[in-house]
């Protein structure tokens, strides 16, 4: 058994990593490490001890995007610090035309939204732990982040 602790850092293939890491740091305010021009790009969040957080590796313009339902990444999750945050990130995410969805998985609140190639992405907030459902229960349900923000925020 490996004792893996959490995910440190994601690496993308992108059409052109100097635009996605634009998109990614205008849209999270990730910060821009390294940038090899034409080829990729290395971000790091900003509460994050990570030497970064997502790799960008250029494909080129002709690539496809990912296909749902093909073998492959499906999304990855980024977590903010509380449900008010969740809150602002809708409305972002709304606003450049992102946003794909939303919902309430019991142990965890989640909006999905897609990166300029196609890449699904998550931005969730984790519940405090006492809140959570049974170990054994996966939910889905609808999301209803104005009461959330009442009882959280």
């Amino acid at each position: 058994m490996i004792p893996v602790q959490r995910l440190n850092h994601a690496v993308l293939y992108v059409r052109d990593a100097s635009a996605s890491a634009r998109w990614y740091s205008e849209l999270f305010g990730f910060r821009i490490l390294t940038e090899i021009p034409g080829v990729a790009a290395f971000l790091r969040a900003g509460d994050t001890d990570n030497h970064h957080d997502l790799g960008l590796f250029s494909v080129g313009g002709d690539a496809p995007s990912p296909q749902p339902g093909r073998v492959g990444l499906y999304h990855l999750a980024w977590q903010v610090g509380s449900i008010t945050d969740l809150a602002g990130a809708r409305d972002e995410l709304i606003a450049c035309g992102a946003y794909v969805g939303e919902s309430d998985h019991g142990a965890s609140k989640s909006l999905y939204a897609k990166d300029p190639d196609g890449n699904e992405f998550e931005v969730m907030w984790a519940v405090p732990r006492a809140d959570w459902p049974s170990d054994d229960e996966a939910v889905i349900a609808p999301l209803d982040l104005d009461t959330d923000v009442a009882r959280y925020g």
